[in-house]
């Protein structure tokens, strides 16, 4: 989304989990993405990322230049990558453990249709049991914690300033693993956790995460 934002040139490399993943580690020293390699050099995490291609390439701005805001808009980002982020994914593996054509959907295009349906076909309590899930109380503090961010954008389409920023970005791209948007492909729209993408109070959270990915994807615009 930053590299959009910055109308970058990009390719983007699927990782399948496991081969891929030795490969990851092999250019960057660690297992997990995201990683860019841009030119000589190579960058994982992406707050890392995003300091790079700030420092790179200036505009747009992403990072607020004023002091309050640009300290509002890390903290933003942190919370989302960490707190946001750790919830979000534990609940769309409970969600996936307990729906078959979620898994399948998950699972990278280029594996082999066999292994495909091994993936559907794991029994549920096994998935569960490898995964970290949410108790209802963490559930329900994600719940409360989305609506905050609701009554947020209620007024202003932007989480901190009049300007799309790293907050907005963060932010943005970890609501895709509650409800998957069009950009994820025919396979995964719409798809996503139960409790979460078909929640009435959230959808305003959720339109919201569309527009930005609209604005970067298709050059279109956020509103109120």
């Amino acid at each position: 989304m930053v590299l959009e934002a910055k109308r970058l040139e990009y390719r983007v490399v699927e990782i399948t989990p496991g081969i891929g993943q030795l490969a990851v580690f092999r250019l960057s020293g660690q297992r997990q993405v995201p990683v860019l390699v841009d030119g000589d050099s190579v960058l994982a995490d992406s707050s890392a990322i995003i300091r790079h291609l700030e420092t790179c390439n200036p505009e747009p701005i992403l990072i607020p230049e004023n002091q309050q805001e640009r300290g509002y808009a890390h903290l933003i980002e942190d919370w989302a990558d960490t707190t946001l982020a750790n919830a979000v994914r534990a609940t769309l593996l409970q969600a996936a453990a307990n729906d078959p054509d979620l898994r399948i959907a998950l699972v990278p295009e280029d594996v082999p249709e066999s292994l495909r349906q091994v993936f559907k076909e794991i029994p549920c309590g096994i998935i569960g049991g490898v995964t970290e899930l949410l108790s209802q109380g963490e559930k329900e503090q994600l719940l409360m914690s989305l609506k905050e961010l609701c009554n947020l954008i209620e007024s202003c389409p932007y989480l901190v300033g009049d300007s799309l920023s790293i907050a907005d970005i963060a932010v943005a791209s970890q609501l895709s693993l509650l409800k998957f948007p069009t950009s994820s492909g025919s396979l995964l729209q719409d798809k996503g956790c139960p409790g979460f993408k078909d929640n009435p109070s959230l959808h305003a959270l959720f339109h919201w995460r569309d527009q930005i990915e609209d604005s970067l994807f298709h050059q279109g615009s956020i509103e109120v």
